[in-house]
């Protein structure tokens, strides 16, 4: 839609949904090409945070499918297959299954969600490459009025 041309004025009036769609869907491609590039998937490390007694685990219980995809509901995406991605884990020994159908983590898997996170600062440099923090957290602001002006809520 813009291209060098485009006026600070053209800019403005420019819808913002449009941005913020094609910001969305580059940020997600980018962290996932760098997240299978060390080989494991943004699923597979939510599955894993989300089993974790240190991380996003509510109780340490262990969770059933049904239950992790309704703890993910606001950041997983249609194409994630949890159940495949749970059989990828429970094959490296990260996960185990109970009778009741509940995922728990393993030592080991808990070792590899430490591993796995380390990733995160050195993916976040570099979509924050050029981005003055001044600039990131006025960006963030903006977005957060828009969408409270939209009748959105902010988690």
């Amino acid at each position: 839609m813009a291209t060098q041309q485009t006026s600070d004025a053209e800019l403005a009036g420019q819808p913002a949904a449009y941005w913020t769609g094609v910001a969305h869907e580059a940020l997600i491609a980018y962290t996932r090409a760098q997240q299978a590039a060390k080989g494991y998937t943004q699923p597979q490390f939510w599955l894993l945070r989300n089993l974790s007694e240190n991380d996003i685990s509510p109780d340490d219980e262990g969770m059933t499918l049904p239950a992790l995809r309704e703890a993910m509901t606001s950041y997983i995406r249609p194409e994630d297959d949890l159940a495949a991605e749970a059989a990828t884990l429970l094959k490296r020994g990260w996960l185990t299954r109970d009778t009741e159908d509940r995922l728990w983590l393993t030592p080991e898997g808990e070792q590899a969600r430490i591993d796995l996170a380390r990733n995160g600062p050195a993916i976040r440099a570099a979509l924050h490459e050029g981005i003055d923090d001044t600039d990131y957290i006025t960006t963030v602001k903006v977005l957060q009025q828009l969408i409270h002006n939209a009748g959105g809520t902010i988690a």
